[in-house]
């Protein structure tokens, strides 16, 4: 395969889609994707027996549990990726909202409109379900996609990218809006970073090497998507029993999504009073608890190093820490935290304040698991990621988020004085 042939001809149909897709009405969009959404549902069989096969490639290629985790789809989870699509097709579309509008005393009247990017790049590792959260939530917003999955999907991101084709197919949309890289070839990537002639914007979806491979690379505007180094801070005021529930569940309900938590910061006036149920509990769980100063004390700890703070492990390990208040806890989470979520577990309100306003994570949680980091869980029906940066996008990007606006400009024969 001539990989740049290839994918300039990728970006050509691309962008040709996305100037159909630009002024597709909101109806179309929906029927194509609930067709594809019943696509996946009647093609359950084929989907489980195309990710056996990129299992067994996994396998052999020696990723870790927490990857093979990310990877595996079952029925249930196929059955989430249907509901998904139809979560992001009963949105209201975001495209064609008028958000700000005035008229001037020079007679004009001035509209900003939301509109689409454009051709929008997917990049991202494992998760064969970011084909249909990706691929959905483009169209949702008018915008063509390019998908380039890990090459351990391959099989099962190509069966799910056909549903989406039959969902377009149905509605009588262009096919090349939603395209899926024919190659698991790594070239194929580093074209997709300097395609700008029609790319608009890369999004890559993955573990920090291949952020940061994108960022280094890209001459396409980057939607930065930054691994999740996600602090549990426990304050003094915590309820105990609340506060085991939160960071139990932080770590343990799926240790290889982003949201899992790396790091619980206990304050030392809490540990005196309560000690560290939570820490016992995810011991008991096979978690392996990187512990500091006197926590490495306790049964089922081990010595942490000072390289064991500021990982994204995405498997059974947490970090743990003796902080001495809550603006110990920020500062530390301002060294090693890296902007993607990061929660408190706290009844002063002054207290929560006062870690809602100075942690700069995009997002911020109080009583709540990290696990909770998630487009679905916000409302948004499925995400492309969660955006760590802070230019356009922040936090977990949704259709709303793959919008961009232009200025209506209407004038009664005004000329300029």
């Amino acid at each position: 395969m001539d990989i740049k042939t290839t994918m300039q001809g990728i970006g050509q149909r691309a962008k040709a889609a996305s100037a159909v897709l630009a002024y597709t009405d909101s109806a179309t969009k929906q029927k194509a994707l609930e067709a594809a959404a019943g696509c996946i549902d009647i093609s359950l069989a084929d989907l489980v027996k195309a990710n056996k096969k990129d299992m067994q490639y996994a396998r052999e290629k020696g990723l870790s549990n927490a990857m093979l985790d990310r990877l595996m789809l079952d029925e249930p989870r196929i059955k989430a990726i249907a509901t998904g699509l139809r979560a992001v097709a009963a949105q209201e579309d975001p495209v064609g909202k008028v958000l700000a509008a005035w008229d001037m005393p020079s007679g004009l009247h001035i509209e900003r409109v939301s509109t689409p990017l454009g051709v929008i790049g997917v990049i991202y590792e494992s998760r064969p379900n970011v084909t249909a959260d990706a691929g959905g939530l483009c169209l949702k917003a008018g915008n063509a996609a390019i998908l380039r999955g890990g090459s351990e999907s391959f099989h099962s991101s190509g069966a799910i990218h056909a549903c989406l084709v039959e969902g377009l197919k149905a509605a009588g949309l262009p096919e090349d809006a939603i395209q899926l890289v024919p190659t698991r070839d790594r070239a194929a990537v580093s074209e997709m970073l300097t395609m700008t002639d029609y790319i608009d914007v890369i999004v890559p979806r993955g573990g920090k090497g291949l952020v940061g491979l994108v960022q280094r690379e890209a001459r396409v505007p980057v939607f930065a998507h930054l691994e999740g180094i996600c602090h549990v801070y426990v304050d003094a005021s915590a309820d105990p029993e609340m506060a085991r529930a939160i960071v139990l569940n932080a770590k343990c309900r799926r240790t290889g999504i982003c949201g899992s938590a790396e790091t619980v910061l206990i304050d030392k006036a809490f540990f005196a009073k309560h000690a560290a149920p939570f820490i016992d509990d995810m011991v008991q769980a096979g978690v392996e608890v990187r512990a500091e100063g006197v926590l490495a004390e306790l049964q089922g700890t081990i010595r942490a190093r000072a390289e064991d703070f500021g990982v994204e492990y995405l498997d059974m390990i947490i970090a743990a820490k003796l902080v001495d208040g809550v603006d110990e806890a920020i500062k530390h989470i301002g060294i090693f935290g890296s902007s993607h979520t990061d929660a408190i577990v706290a009844e002063d309100d002054r207290v929560a304040a006062r870690f809602f306003k100075r942690v700069d994570s995009a997002i911020v949680m109080r009583n709540a698991s990290t696990q909770f980091a998630d487009g679905g869980e916000f409302g948004m029906g499925a995400e492309i990621g969660i955006a760590t940066g802070k230019m356009h996008a922040r936090g977990p990007v949704g259709a709303a988020q793959l919008t961009s606006f232009k200025y209506l400009v209407t004038g009664q024969g005004s000329i300029r004085p």
